[in-house]
């Protein structure tokens, strides 16, 4: 996000998208949890600070463009009822983001038709692509928390991805087990991301993979390239 502080708007915009992604997924997760009859009924399902803001996940947003949020552990999610319920809760958060974003780019080309959607990537918008007041603020929030969303996925600790595929397996195995050992309780993963935010300082790799992950999404949405 900081890519952006040349564009207020943009940058204000972007902390909004991804305060809401974590908002987004912390409900999303606890609901999911409680009808999926995997957690007690009386947790409350209403964001809390502590549990849902991760504080390295806050520095990859400020400074690669998106972060993620609190890890929840796989201990957590009982499997007693079946993988694919353990693994529907970590995809919970993600997915709903993901959708959220969608109901916001139909809003975008709705309100502007003449966008640049087919020519740009998702760096460009992170960084603080130049438009006018409104429609800079909607895609920004766009495009943000479809980064969000899209980034959870990867499946590698501390993201939810790595939830998803450790819940989805019958037993893991022991290069499944080293893998958590070494990524999720030694921090690997974390370090690994860490790195992918500051390296290249011109175009960060976090940023190429969120391109890589979003392209798709943006040229889905885009219509014809306004001269």
């Amino acid at each position: 996000m900081l890519f952006a502080l040349g564009e207020p708007v943009a940058f204000v915009a972007l902390v909004g998208a991804f305060l809401l992604g974590l908002l987004l997924r912390a409900v999303a997760i606890r609901v999911t949890a409680r009808a999926l009859h995997l957690t007690e009924r009386r947790e409350p399902v209403a964001p809390r600070l502590r549990e849902d803001i991760d504080p390295f996940g806050a520095v990859a947003a400020a400074v690669g463009g998106m972060g993620w949020g609190k890890t929840i552990s796989v201990d957590e999610i009982p499997r007693y009822q079946g993988r694919g319920r353990a693994a529907l809760v970590f995809a919970s958060g993600p997915i709903v983001c993901i959708l959220v974003a969608q109901l916001l780019f139909l809003a975008y080309v709705l309100l502007f038709p003449d966008n640049y959607l087919s020519a740009l990537n998702m760096s460009d918008v992170l960084r603080g692509f130049t438009l006018p007041l409104a429609e800079q603020v909607l895609l920004c929030l766009a495009v943000g928390l479809l980064a969000f969303g899209l980034l959870a996925l990867i499946p590698m600790p501390p993201l939810d991805g790595f939830g998803i595929l450790w819940s989805a397996q019958k037993q893991p195995g022991p290069g499944m087990q080293g893998y958590r050992l070494w990524f999720e309780d030694k921090n690997i993963g974390v370090l690994i991301l860490l790195v992918c935010c500051f390296f290249p300082l011109t175009y960060p790799f976090l940023l190429m993979i969120l391109d890589a992950l979003g392209v798709l999404f943006l040229r889905l949405w885009g219509g014809p390239v306004p001269l």
